[in-house]
């Protein structure tokens, strides 16, 4: 446990700095905004077409593991959405809450994190459930607060939806890289190089503009945000280890990587979606403030009974 602690210890300092430069003011808001955009668009961007495009889409592709993330994480997903319309809320509400509970920090946190901690044979697993995060539960809330609404036509919210994968960095990159690799078109040394050096600075730029952005966050509604983070750091990765250890067994090494996946607090995106919408964004910023300060606790506590099951250190 202690050497796992310490392994992830660095990963959850960078993004107390970026707290620390942020709530002293050290660091503007405008600044984070900035540095979120250059990580979002060009380093995060890089470092997933250089991980895709040296991956077989053909090895890393698995139908079976897909299947078993996805219903683990739909279960969760109709367990928040329950509570939610339990509680009386709107609609528009329920699947904002859901989308806390079960969609994870794995572009900006997990991809770095655990591709140094449990082996870069981890990215592939990554990317094929950030794919479903952002194809599918992305696609899902958009739909879910339109509709509700009465937004506009059914052709409108497509056009809406389009237009979010089209435009997704992280999805381009790893369709563009995966189609280098399936057209097995060489990358210039050069060009190889410079997405190397851009794609470093995805891994210090994210965790310190993680860090950064909560220092914006409030935490108000502590007993839903406790909840929502609860059912993402506890239920969601039970759910999951459930499904890929007992219920649908998938290989060893791939269900650590979809738990430890599944027990990273909630993603930061999300909070872009509710104040878009105009959906509880002071609930999602204190969620995505208590899931990710109990995560330095809870992913390690992960972590280290993964490690003791299967060997990735």
């Amino acid at each position: 446990m202690v050497e796992i602690f310490l392994k992830t210890l660095p990963f959850f300092l960078l993004i107390g700095l970026g707290y620390a430069a942020a709530a002293s003011r050290f660091f503007s808001e405008a600044a984070t905004a900035a540095l979120t955009k250059f990580v979002f668009y060009f380093a995060l961007s890089a470092m997933l077409f250089r991980f895709s495009a040296n991956l077989s889409f053909g090895e890393v592709f698995d139908l079976g593991f897909l299947g078993v993330y996805f219903w683990a994480t739909a279960f969760v997903y109709l367990i928040a959405n329950a509570v939610a319309l339990w509680r009386g809320i709107a609609i528009a509400e329920g699947a904002v809450e859901a989308q806390c509970a079960v969609i994870g920090n794995i572009g900006f946190l997990g991809i770095p994190m655990l591709a140094l901690i449990m082996g870069e044979a981890a990215v592939g697993y990554i990317m094929m459930m950030l794919a479903v995060d952002l194809l599918v539960f992305g696609t899902l809330i958009v739909v879910l607060i339109t509709g509700s609404r009465g937004d506009g036509s059914a052709l409108s919210v497509l056009r809406t939806v389009a237009r979010g994968i089209a435009t997704n960095p992280m999805l381009v990159s790893i369709f563009l890289g995966f189609s280098v690799s399936a057209l097995e078109v060489p990358i210039p040394g050069p060009v190889n190089e410079f997405v190397a050096i851009l794609g470093a600075a995805a891994t210090p730029g994210a965790l310190f503009a993680i860090g950064a952005s909560l220092a914006s966050k409030s935490a108000e509604r502590v007993s839903v945000a406790a909840w929502l983070s609860f059912a993402k750091l506890v239920l969601h990765p039970a759910a999951i280890a459930l499904a890929a250890l007992v219920i649908w067994p998938v290989e060893p090494y791939a269900a650590a990587v979809m738990i430890a996946s599944a027990a990273l607090p909630t993603a930061g995106n999300i909070y872009m979606v509710a104040q878009h919408y105009g959906v509880a964004p002071q609930r999602v910023s204190a969620t995505i403030l208590l899931s990710t300060a109990a995560s330095i606790v809870t992913v390690s506590l992960v972590l280290a009974w993964l490690a003791e099951r299967v060997a990735f250190q």
